[in-house]
């Protein structure tokens, strides 16, 4: 294929298929955690990170990373102590490192064009550490969510119970948290700051909801995290769109194909459901008739 002959396309690719594999795992528990705002605000606090790289003149993307994992070690500390009001910490935080972002890119005239490239997305925004920095963390990811599936679970559903079986809640929440901002920086080059919760909740949400099981859940956020991104990347290169937001577009239509399919064959069966009902009592009807 012609995509492939550019080595920006080929680093674009692989960065979506490592994201692509992490982030709608991340996005499922994310949704059951009830934290899906938590990947646009740690988005925004990656941007302060962006910003505050340019203006010290470091490098852009360490710095929005580790932004983005201080802030998501924040969103978890304020949570603990508005466990009442859980809405709170995210408003804190995301409203907090948007102001940031804005303050310090007031500070450097020229960053309009770099900025654009992180808010939206970029194919050819994708380095070499950009990559690099994916593959670090897909495979830490992945052993995080293997090595601890059964008390991470048991946390996701009800922390006070995993508490009693002897799960280190506070410390594996922060180290979800940690791992949370990681994969939002890393995120970052593909979608962009605006789009990149779609990126992690779109899959995620399709997938509980056709799902039956915690195990098939995963397994279809993460087909259609890939499906959507690796489409959206050849269509934004065929058509010259924002690939952020082509992703975000043909994982939404993913979603409503979804829940629409879901809906028509709920119809389909309460339809054959009942006209299995009325068989039966057309039979029974008879049979008592002829008992008469």
């Amino acid at each position: 294929m012609a995509v492939f002959e550019y080595e920006f396309m080929q680093r674009a690719f692989w960065a979506g298929g490592l994201i692509g594999v992490i982030a709608p795992i991340l996005g499922v528990y994310l949704m059951l955690r009830r934290q899906v705002l938590m990947a646009d605000t740690l988005s925004h606090v990656s941007l302060a990170g962006v910003a505050l790289g340019s203006v010290m003149n470091l490098n852009p993307v360490i710095s929005g990373f580790a932004v983005a994992v201080i802030g998501a070690l924040l969103v978890e500390q304020l949570r603990r102590s508005y466990r009442t009001y859980s809405e709170v910490p995210v408003a804190i935080i995301m409203t907090s490192g948007l102001a940031l972002a804005v303050v310090l890119m007031s500070f450097k005239t020229n960053l309009s064009k770099t900025f654009s490239s992180y808010l939206f997305g970029s194919i050819v925004a994708v380095s070499n550490i950009q990559l690099l920095m994916m593959v670090v963390v897909c495979v830490i990811g992945l052993a995080f969510f293997i090595v601890l599936r059964r008390p991470l679970y048991n946390l996701t559903f009800d922390e006070e119970t995993a508490s009693i079986g002897g799960v280190q809640v506070k410390g594996l929440s922060f180290a979800f948290a940690v791992l949370t901002g990681m994969t939002v920086a890393a995120a970052m080059p593909i979608v962009g700051v605006l789009l990149v919760s779609a990126l992690i909740v779109l899959p995620a949400a399709l997938a509980l909801r056709v799902s039956r099981s915690f195990a098939t859940a995963i397994v279809i956020a993460v087909v259609t995290g890939l499906i959507g991104i690796f489409s959206g990347l050849t269509t934004s290169y065929h058509l010259n769109t924002p690939p952020g937001g082509t992703i975000a577009l043909i994982l939404l239509v993913f979603l409503l194909t979804g829940i629409s399919a879901q809906k028509l064959v709920s119809l389909y069966n309460r339809k054959r459901h009942r006209v299995a009902k009325t068989q039966q009592r057309a039979i029974l009807s008879i049979h008592s008739k002829e008992n008469i």
